[in-house]
């Protein structure tokens, strides 16, 4: 078992055992993405029951000392939206839940996690970042950040030059100098410890087509072009580390995995690479034609947040830092740096950050020396937009209208004086005053539907 495995007896891959190897449709899951199918079991998305469980939850993880919830001035130990991913992946079931939080919850605390982020050497963090899945600084139509994983860079050579950099006991964070944990894995740790804490934080705050939920997941390109069987064998334990960490600790941060460049032998690497995955993660993986790879990327994102290489607009190679979009910019722009040699387009601070909201928070040590710095983050427009709409009159409270004497309100004296009386029967008739209408029938009465939900 890696040394992040899961040490409950409850499984997810034992809760689905009996799942069949799903044949996936990308246009499908491209329709589901549209609607508001996948955001079911997410935050402010929940059914009566699935709100349940969370406050089952929550109160199970808080008499057991896992979980501290908010009080006046202080912010609950964990997020709504983090408790969520835990329930997701065990569909809903609390006992499931419980035990993998536990032990995520365990395995942070024996390794550290926090101190290793921010105490991280700023090589070595950059180091990894060139190894794994790679934020390319766009994001998809729903607002999830788009990652991007060209396998062929990890050749032989480049991998020899990799595992020769964590042979110096510098390179190691001073916190972890006495951990058992093999370096390539801390580093590993760290990076997804970014998605968590700055990436996905960030692209909360930006606007999107669905502000009340925020941002949990990752959307992925996995090009295996140019790969032969033999370098995807010596890659195995490489790329199973992240796949099978993601499943154990970080669940329900992967959307969609898009593999693009399959060769023809792939369905035999496909064997062994869908059993790193939860079922419920294998469903959204989509091993995609040379035709299908363009029409499909493009049903998910804008062409903008397309990298050229793969039939879209954006200006992004492998190895490159984020290339924020306009938005993203807005907000963290001051994280960009002057163009690399060669390049045109800014480049990106490197090693660990922070996004505290109002402020992004430089972490990480260059040279053994902390780097501690902070740099102002300005409103976003979704925020102004919340705190307009928070602002704005209900238009259902009737103003209070200024008193005559202390009796009738002003506006309705004018009213009752200007209101016209009945006139006599015409004919038999009799008629209404002007301006008086019938009541309506039902006029107050709620025609809303619930809303259905689809399970992802």
């Amino acid at each position: 078992m890696p040394l992040w495995g899961t040490k409950s007896n409850h499984s997810q891959a034992e809760d689905d055992s009996a799942a069949a190897d799903p044949k996936n449709d990308p246009m499908a899951s491209a329709s589901q993405a549209a609607s508001d199918a996948w955001l079911a079991g997410h935050l402010h998305h929940l059914t009566e029951e699935q709100e349940e469980k969370l406050t089952e939850f929550k109160k199970f993880c808080e008499k057991e000392g896992y979980y501290k919830p908010g009080v006046e001035g202080e912010k609950p130990s964990h997020e709504d939206a983090t408790l969520l991913r835990f329930l997701r992946a065990r569909k809903f079931d609390v006992d499931g839940a419980w035990g993998q939080f536990k032990d995520t919850e365990d395995w942070r605390k024996e390794n550290a996690i926090e101190s290793l982020y921010e105490n991280i050497e700023v090589d070595s963090y950059d180091r990894a970042r060139r190894m794994y899945p790679q934020w390319t600084g766009r994001r998809d139509r729903r607002g999830i950040p788009v990652y991007v994983f060209e396998i062929q860079h990890l050749n032989s050579k480049n991998m020899a030059a990799y595992n020769a950099t964590m042979e110096n006991p510098e390179a190691t964070a001073e916190t972890h100098k006495s951990s058992s944990v093999p370096q390539r894995l801390l580093r590993l740790f760290a990076l997804y410890e970014n998605l968590l804490n700055f990436v996905m934080p960030l692209c909360s705050q930006l606007s999107r087509p669905h502000p009340e939920t925020p941002i949990v997941a990752s959307t992925n390109i996995v090009d295996v072009g140019g790969v032969g069987l033999k370098q995807f064998w010596n890659l195995k334990g490489h790329m199973q580390d992240a796949s099978v960490l993601a499943t154990a600790h970080y669940p329900e941060t992967l959307d969609r995995i898009f593999i693009i460049g399959a060769p023809a032998f792939f369905p035999t690497v496909w064997g062994w690479i869908k059993r790193w995955f939860d079922p419920g993660t294998t469903s959204k993986i989509f091993i995609l034609s040379a035709s299908e790879v363009l029409p499909t990327l493009s049903s998910f994102m804008d062409p903008s947040s397309i990298p050229k290489q793969y039939g879209g607009e954006l200006d992004w190679q492998w190895g490159d830092m984020p290339y924020l979009d306009e938005p993203a910019r807005e907000l963290v722009g001051a994280l960009e740096t002057a163009p690399e040699e060669g390049q045109t387009k800014p480049s990106f601070i490197k090693g660990p950050v922070l996004f505290k909201g109002d402020r992004v928070d430089i972490i990480g040590k260059e040279n053994g020396k902390a780097r501690e710095s902070s740099i102002p983050v300005p409103k976003s427009k979704l925020a102004e937009e919340k705190e307009a709409a928070a602002a704005k009159p209900d238009d259902n409270e009737q103003e209070q209208q200024p008193v005559v004497d202390g009796s009738i309100p002003v506006t309705e004296e004018k009213e009752a004086s200007e209101k016209v009386t009945e006139k006599p029967a015409e004919n038999g008739v009799a008629t209404k005053p002007v301006g008086e209408t019938e009541p309506l029938t039902n006029g107050g009465a709620n025609t809303s539907l619930p809303t259905q939900t689809v399970s992802a």
